[in-house]
């Protein structure tokens, strides 16, 4: 599926959909270069699971972790990640398969151990159609399963 935004409201609001929608368990990856809009996407995700706290990017701290939503969101910054084993140190696998949702930015960092099954998030920026343009990419990988 492709989303076509053109402020940073929509941009959110692409967020917030995934927001309302997202179970428990789910993780999705967001990539993007810096300044295409991850941060303000999130904002909508959090937005869309009634977090009601202001939502940053954790990028110096891995993880942030909020609350009082219909689910938790752990989101995940991991650009500064240099070896997985960084990751087991904060216990990765209880967010993964927690009670909440994760999302987690620069996702090819640690390719090796995310789950087959997760939500690709794509965003890019194309200035020829503007300066808050952007084009996001959702992509399920992993396949579903039939209940």
């Amino acid at each position: 599926m492709t989303i076509e935004t053109y402020t940073p409201e929509e941009t959110r609001r692409a967020g917030e959909e995934i927001g309302k929608h997202a179970g428990a368990g789910e993780i999705f990856t967001l990539d993007g270069d810096l300044g295409a809009g991850k941060t303000v996407f999130t904002q909508g995700v959090a937005a869309g699971l009634g977090i009601r706290e202001p939502v940053n990017s954790p990028t110096f701290t891995i993880l942030q972790e909020y609350g009082g939503g219909r689910l938790p969101l752990y989101h995940f910054d991991v650009y500064r990640i240099e070896d997985i084993e960084e990751m087991e140190e904060i216990g990765y696998d209880d967010y993964f398969f927690g009670e909440g949702i994760c999302l987690i930015e620069w996702a090819g960092r640690i390719w090796d151990i995310l789950p087959e099954k997760r939500t690709e998030i794509r965003i890019d920026r194309d200035v020829e159609k503007g300066f808050d343009y952007r084009c996001i990419t959702i992509t399920e990988t992993g396949g579903k399963t039939d209940a």
